[in-house]
């Protein structure tokens, strides 16, 4: 199967890998929630460790947390999220993906449907509060050429 496309995380990763810190700032999380994503079977391998028992990050794990920001990011929940994780660990389960990819996607256009409805009502308000203050201020400067 293809690569999927990604928001790149903009990082060159060295040789032994990054720390869990480093990881941190490159994708604005807390080191807790990478943690947390650990512990919870959201991370597609078991993050490689160093000889002293440190976690450390390649690409291909960016890359997967990458995905996992983009999917928290849409609204995704957590127990979806490691249902992914679960199938992409097995062969033969691109159908299983597709249908939790396609329903959340769904969920996406609703979402994005109601915010521009919402931008819609914010655009006519804003409309409304400029025409008021135009209407206003049009008196008084009139009123000043008069004088």
């Amino acid at each position: 199967m293809e690569e999927i496309a990604l928001p790149p995380l903009d990082v060159v990763v060295p040789p032994e890998g990054l720390t869990i810190g480093d990881v941190a700032r490159v994708t604005g999380l807390p080191v807790s929630t990478l943690r947390f994503y650990e512990r919870r079977g959201l991370m597609l391998d078991p993050t490689p460790r160093d000889p002293g028992n440190r976690r450390r990050y390649d690409e291909s794990d960016l890359a997967w947390i990458g995905g996992l920001l983009m999917l928290r990011a849409t609204g995704m929940p957590v127990s979806e999220m490691r249902e992914l994780a679960e199938l992409s660990r097995r062969g033969g389960t691109e159908r299983e993906r597709l249908r939790i990819l396609q329903a959340h996607r769904e969920l996406v256009l609703a979402r994005l449907e109601e915010t521009r409805r919402h931008l819609a009502a914010l655009d006519t308000k804003i409309d409304a509060y400029r025409r008021a203050i135009a209407d206003r201020e049009l008196p008084a400067r009139t009123e000043g050429r008069h004088a």
